[in-house]
């Protein structure tokens, strides 16, 4: 038997459908905003609210307290998941109430939480050498199309859905450039560094072709490869169709293993390693803004905190009155005898 879809339902899809055509954003962004709002439809029905006109503030309210506290069946989120669960929600009744769907914005005066700020976690230059070289084990495809992978997540700060959706043509070896397909549909043309090049060089030269399936594959965006030699897509799985995002995982995680390396390192690891190495050699947030495709240049400067460590460590360094002989050890102010 087929349920009915309530009036609210049809608003969740309604919106859901503008976000995807009008607003063109990423099927693992509309995959969250989907999987938030069922949670929310769900939520009011329990309460016996089936139409968006029905909904009041109270009701929003509540959910965030269901959201941050849990129930009997449903797990409670972190700050962090329902800041941005209640993003997704408050952009449904936005959205309701502009297209005049609803009389008014019960979600409007409901702020999200806030999420404790975490700086961005990145690795020493060495650590990253360490993760590309064992990336390189042994000189079989996979080998050389691992390390290529790695190369481009770290040497242009990809984000890992923005390196496997790369197809051949995407990159410019007269320019050195490469393009980047981002966030909600928005391109950007960003550098590749020599060492980048070669291995994605060696890879496209020596592996690629191995890995090529003789079938066609239609993950290309714009549509099968006419050219007889298979798939568009840059980076090939064993089958020669596009490497999944999955698959990329995998193939840090095996290098990471390899490296030895303690700390829990993800392909943001590489994109935050990235701006902070950019940073760390000169390089203008502005500059680094562009390059990792930030709509906000806020979004960037969390790369620009620093410990007091670090500010202590450049003060003394630099300041010509920063060190005396007489001056008393870090931590432990001068006594009174000695003051």
């Amino acid at each position: 038997m087929v349920t009915a879809e309530s009036a609210l339902e049809r608003a969740v899809r309604g919106y859901l459908d503008h976000l995807a055509v009008e607003r063109g954003l990423a099927a693992n962004t509309l995959a969250s905003y989907r999987r938030d709002l069922r949670r929310y439809a769900e939520f009011l029905s329990e309460r016996g609210r089936d139409a968006p006109e029905k909904v009041e503030e109270e009701d929003v309210t509540a959910f965030l307290r269901d959201l941050r506290e849990g129930s009997e069946y449903r797990v409670a989120l972190s700050a962090t998941s329902a800041a941005r669960t209640v993003v997704a929600v408050r952009g449904l009744h936005r959205f309701l109430h502009r297209e005049g769907l609803s009389d008014g914005d019960p979600a409007g005066a409901v702020r999200p939480p806030t999420p404790p700020r975490r700086l961005p976690k990145a690795i020493p230059l060495a650590q990253v050498e360490r993760l590309l070289e064992a990336a390189s084990l042994g000189d079989g495809p996979r080998a050389l199309r691992d390390r290529a992978l790695l190369e481009v997540l770290y040497g242009c700060g990809a984000r890992i859905s923005e390196a496997v959706g790369l197809d051949r043509d995407d990159l410019d070896g007269e320019t050195g450039t490469v393009l980047l397909r981002g966030k909600g549909g928005k391109d950007r043309v960003v550098p590749l560094g020599s060492y980048a090049w070669e291995a994605v060089d060696a890879y496209l030269v020596r592996a690629r072709p191995a890995l090529v399936g003789t079938g066609r594959d239609t993950s290309s965006r714009r549509g099968p490869d006419m050219s007889g030699k298979g798939t568009a897509a840059l980076f090939l799985n064993a089958r020669g169709g596009r490497l999944s995002r999955q698959s990329a995982w995998a193939v840090l995680r095996t290098a990471a293993g390899r490296a030895g390396l303690s700390t829990a390192v993800t392909p943001h690891t590489l994109r935050h390693s990235f701006a902070t190495h950019l940073l760390e050699g000169g390089a203008d947030v502005r500059v680094v803004q562009e390059l990792l495709g930030h709509a906000s240049v806020t979004t960037t400067q969390v790369y620009t905190l620093v410990t007091v460590d670090q500010l202590r460590e450049v003060y003394v360094a630099a300041h010509p009155r920063a060190r005396s002989s007489a001056a008393p050890p870090r931590g432990r102010l001068p006594s009174q005898d000695e003051a």
